[in-house]
This record gives structure tokens, C-alpha cells and sequence, in this order.
């Protein structure tokens, strides 16, 4: 699988650009998250250029008002660009008059959702950890908004905190690559390391173990989310030390692993958004979180004046997350082991199992 035109186009694009993605995790969203590089996400990326860096409003109705706080730029095709999508969803759906806003350090967390908050904004998602003690301050001040942290630690009377069980899609995925490793060694690179990210990475690991109980899982972390040149090098690092499949929890990050991947012949895997489009050539598949469906979910009970905050979790057996197949390359797996990850699908979809931790090695 040669690397294509649009894999250097991106490599070279990677060294002049900078996401500004601060600390948080992804995502996935996997998104998240170019190589062949999909013109659309360039596209996105310059549409959307302005409302990764400053506030934002869209307004179609003054009866029901949602915010959108992210991390990262909502141009990374992975996890941010997940939640943007749920936004737009609500925005389509619900007729309501949505905002967006990319903080840029967590100094700016409580201004941003007061300023919501202030302006009688009912609903207000914030997509990260990181955001959630400043959600609960912020929500005592203001009882009658609402507010969401995607993989919140905490809950309120007026905060939920939401969290998808990608372990469960990365368990398959390392189905998947244990099927498909010829040295028996995979690699997994993430952003900052998180107590999520290492979640995502056991449910691979414990995967690919189940395929393959002797093999070995290097995992590195680049100390950011924005950084492609850095997630590239630390592919090549892994697959030097015989990794020839890669799995990602790095945001934007995440397209230096699929440079990297599509450059020296191995596969990959995408998470949080559906990335095989994004490398057609490496990506085996993606881990897909429902995001959008998530935020509608939320945002019309809220509307409803029948949401109960607490802590939400969504997964296979709810359809929130689940594995899409790249087509292109689905034939490049053996049947047997793509029968194995149906199976284990199966099993997370219809409650016979519901965490990887409590599957396999």
C-alpha cells in the first residue's frame, strides 16, 4: 500500500499547522482524531476556522438555547469534531439557537460558562474532563441551566457528567489486530495520559491478547493533542520495534499515526469517528462513539423538561458505540477473525459483557 499524494500533502501540511488543542482527552474521541486526505476535512477546517478560535452563535429560535465549550479545534475530524456534529444536530432538529466556543486554558473555563449561563443558555455541553470541577462551581450559580461534561468525574442537581464505553470498540479492534498481526507486537499512541486514554488502550490490549496471548502492546504518549509531527514519530518509533499495527487516542494528533502507518506499510485503526476515509489505505476500522445522537438525547429532554442528571454512560448494548469496518480493506482480515470480533460485538451489544476489564487476559 504505497502512500499516496495526499499522505505527503498532509505530512507536509502537519509541520506548518498547529490545532491549539489544550489538555483533555478525545474521544472518543478517537472525533475524533487527511491521508488520501479527504479534500472535505480540509474544507472543514477552513470553514470552520473562525469558530475554533473565537465565540460563536448560530440562532434559529430565542425558545431553547444549547452551548458547545471544546478543547480543540472542531476541525480535527475526531473528537471535537464529534461534539460540533451533535451541536449541529440539535441545532437541525430541535430549532435551537446554538454557540461554540474553544477555550484555550482552563483559566477561561468559568468565564465561558457563566457567559452562557448569564445569557439564559438552558443547556451547556462542555467536551472533556477537564471542564468538570468548573462545572460544578459555576452551577450553583445558575440553577436553571444545565450542564454536561463529556467523561465528567462528577454530577449535580444541575451537572451530568457522560461517558462511552470505547473500551468495548477498542476490545474489538484489538480483535482485529491480533487477526491481522504478522510479528505479534501493536502499538498505541496517546495524547496526554489520561485515566480514559488508558482505557482505550487496555480494552485494545486485551483484544489483541485474546488473539494473540504472547504478543506485545508498546504504548507511548506525545504530552499533547495538537502536536501531528510528534504522534508521527512516535509511530515510527513503535513500528521500528516491530509494531505493524497502531491504534490512536490522540485527537489531531491521531493523523501522524495514520502518516506514519500509510509510510512504512502497516495498518491502523481510527476512534471515536468514523476515520477509515481519513487513510482508506491503513485504517482497518473505527471505533465509533454516537456523540451526536448522545448531545440530541440530552438536549431534547432538557427541552422536555425531562432530563435527570447524574452519571451517564452509553455503550454497545444502547447503540452509542460500536465498530465500523473499512470496506476497502475488510479482505485483508481473516474470516475467522472477523467472525471472533462479530462475536465479541455481539456479546458487549446484548449485555453478556459489559467491560473489557472483565474479558480476556
Amino acid at each position: 500500500m504505497a502512500a499516496s499524494t495526499a499522505v505527503n500533502a498532509i505530512s507536509a501540511a502537519s509541520a506548518n499547522s498547529h490545532f491549539k488543542r489544550q489538555v483533555s482527552w478525545t474521544v472518543p474521541s478517537m472525533q475524533p482524531k487527511r491521508i488520501k486526505l479527504v479534500a472535505v476535512a480540509f474544507l472543514l477546517a477552513g470553514l470552520l476556522a473562525a469558530c475554533n478560535s473565537h465565540r460563536t452563535t448560530s440562532t434559529t429560535s430565542a425558545g431553547f438555547r444549547v452551548a458547545l465549550l471544546t478543547p480543540g479545534s472542531v476541525s480535527d475530524a475526531g473528537w471535537n469534531a464529534a461534539a460540533f456534529n451533535g451541536l449541529q444536530l440539535i441545532k437541525t432538529k430541535l430549532g435551537a439557537e446554538t454557540a461554540l466556543v474553544q477555550t484555550k486554558s482552563p483559566a477561561d473555563f468559568e468565564d465561558a460558562f457563566r457567559d452562557f449561563a448569564s445569557r439564559g443558555f438552558d443547556l451547556i455541553f462542555a467536551h472533556g474532563f477537564e471542564y468538570s470541577d468548573a462545572a460544578l462551581e459555576v452551577a450553583k450559580q445558575f440553577p436553571n441551566t444545565y450542564f454536561v461534561v463529556s467523561s465528567g468525574s462528577a454530577s449535580s442537581r444541575n451537572v451530568a457528567s457522560i461517558t462511552f464505553n470505547v473500551d468495548q470498540a477498542t476490545y474489538v479492534e484489538g480483535v482485529l489486530a491480533g487477526g491481522v498481526s504478522k510479528t505479534g507486537v501493536v502499538g498505541a499512541i496517546g495524547g496526554i495520559e489520561l485515566p480514559s486514554i488508558r482505557l482505550t488502550f487496555d480494552g485494545f490490549k486485551k483484544g489483541f491478547l485474546s488473539v494473540q496471548p504472547k504478543g506485545r502492546i508498546l504504548v507511548s504518549y506525545t504530552g499533547n493533542f495538537d502536536d501531528v509531527g510528534a504522534a508521527k514519530e512516535a509511530a515510527f518509533a513503535q513500528i521500528s520495534q516491530g509494531a505493524d499495527v497502531l491504534i490512536h487516542d490522540a485527537d489531531a494528533a491521531g493523523l501522524g499515526v495514520f502518516v506514519a502507518a500509510s509510510q512504512a506499510h502497516v495498518f491502523a485503526f481510527g476512534t471515536f469517528t468514523n476515520q477509515n476515509n481519513v487513510a482508506p489505505d491503513v485504517v482497518l476500522a473505527s471505533a465509533v462513539t454516537s456523540t451526536p445522537l448522545a448531545f440530541l438525547k440530552i438536549a431534547t429532554e432538557v427541552k422536555n423538561k425531562q432530563f435527570h442528571p447524574g452519571m451517564l454512560e452509553f455503550g454497545m448494548q444502547d447503540g452509542m458505540v460500536n465498530v465500523v469496518f473499512n470496506p476497502k480493506l475488510e479482505s485483508r482480515i481473516p474470516p475467522s477473525v472477523i467472525e471472533r470480533a462479530r462475536k465479541a460485538e455481539h456479546d458487549f451489544a446484548t449485555g453478556q459483557q459489559i467491560s473489557p476489564t472483565k474479558v480476556g487476559p
